[in-house]
C-alpha cells in the first residue's frame, strides 16, 4: 500500500540504490538468473545476490556497469566446515564476486563456542582483504536481543564489513527489533554497515527500515556502503512506485 507513505516516488528512488536483487530458490535456472540482471540494470541497484555457480554468468550479464555481484557461502546452514568454505570463497573470488554473504556458525555460538565462530570470519575475512565481507548472524534463531548483540559484535571484531539479519531460509526473518540491535552494535563499533534480509515485501517496510536507521545512526549515515536491503519482493514495488 502507498497511501500511508507521504512520497513513495522519493523512497523509491532512495531504496532501489540500496537494493541487493537476490535470487537464492532451490530451482534456480540461467534464465531466472538472466532476468534478474535485466532488473538489477533497470533498477539501478546495488548488486545481485546469487549462487555462487551464477556468479561468471552474472558478470557476463552485467559487463560494463556498475552493479555489483554477491554470493552466499555456508549457506544457508551456517555449519563449522572452514576449509570448505574457504575453498567456495576462493571459487567465488575466481569467478568474479566482489562482495561474500558468509552466515556465521551461529550454532557454535549458541552452544558457547565463540572460538568457532570467530575463527570462521577471520579466516574468510584473511582470504580476502579486499573483499566486501557481509556475515549473516540469522537472527531468528539467534533470537535474544543479547545474543544478537553479541554475534554482531563478533562479526564486526573479526572483520565483516557489513552484519547482515538472516538468510530468508529460517521460519524467523528480519524484524525491526534485531535491525536495531545490530544498528547500535555498529554504532557502538564505530564501523561497519547493515543488510536487512528476509521477509521486506512492501514499501512501508522499506520506510520502517530506513527510518530506524536514520534515527540509530543519523541522517546521512545510509547509502550502498553502509545499508542494503536483501529483498527481491520489493523490487517490482519500488519500480512501480519510482513510475
Amino acid at each position: 500500500m502507498t497511501d500511508a507513505i507521504p512520497d513513495p516516488a522519493a523512497l523509491a528512488a532512495r531504496a532501489l540504490p540500496l537494493l541487493d536483487l537476490t535470487e537464492l530458490g532451490d530451482a534456480c535456472t540461467a534464465s531466472r538468473i538472466d532476468a534478474l540482471c535485466r532488473d538489477a540494470r533497470a533498477g539501478e541497484v546495488a548488486a545481485v545476490c546469487v549462487w555462487p555457480q551464477f556468479v561468471g554468468h552474472c558478470g557476463r550479464a552485467l559487463a560494463g556497469t556498475p552493479v555489483r555481484i554477491a554470493t552466499v557461502v555456508n549457506f544457508p546452514q551456517g555449519g563449522e566446515d572452514v576449509e570448505r568454505v574457504l575453498d567456495d570463497t576462493r571459487e567465488a573470488i575466481r569467478d568474479g564476486a566482489h562482495e561474500i554473504d558468509l552466515v556465521l556458525p551461529y550454532r557454535a555460538l549458541l552452544r558457547g563456542d565463540a572460538a568457532t565462530a570467530r575463527g570462521m570470519v577471520e579466516a574468510v575475512r584473511d582470504l580476502c582483504p579486499k573483499t566486501c565481507l557481509k556475515v549473516i548472524l540469522e537472527t531468528g534463531e539467534l533470537a535474544d536481543p543479547e545474543t544478537i548483540r553479541t554475534a554482531g559484535r563478533l562479526a564486526l571484531e573479526a572483520g565483516a564489513d557489513f552484519v547482515k539479519t538472516s538468510t530468508g531460509k529460517s521460519p524467523v526473518s528480519a524484524t525491526p527489533e534485531a535491525a536495531a540491535v545490530m544498528l547500535e552494535t555498529i554504532s557502538a563499533a564505530g564501523r561497519g554497515g547493515l543488510k536487512v534480509s528476509g521477509g521486506l515485501r512492501t514499501l512501508a517496510d522499506a520506510a520502517a527500515y530506513l527510518a530506524l536507521a536514520d534515527r540509530i545512526m543519523g541522517p546521512g549515515w545510509v547509502g550502498p556502503a553502509t545499508f542494503r536491503l536483501g529483498a527481491s519482493s520489493l523490487f517490482p514495488v519500488l519500480m512501480a512506485a519510482r513510475a
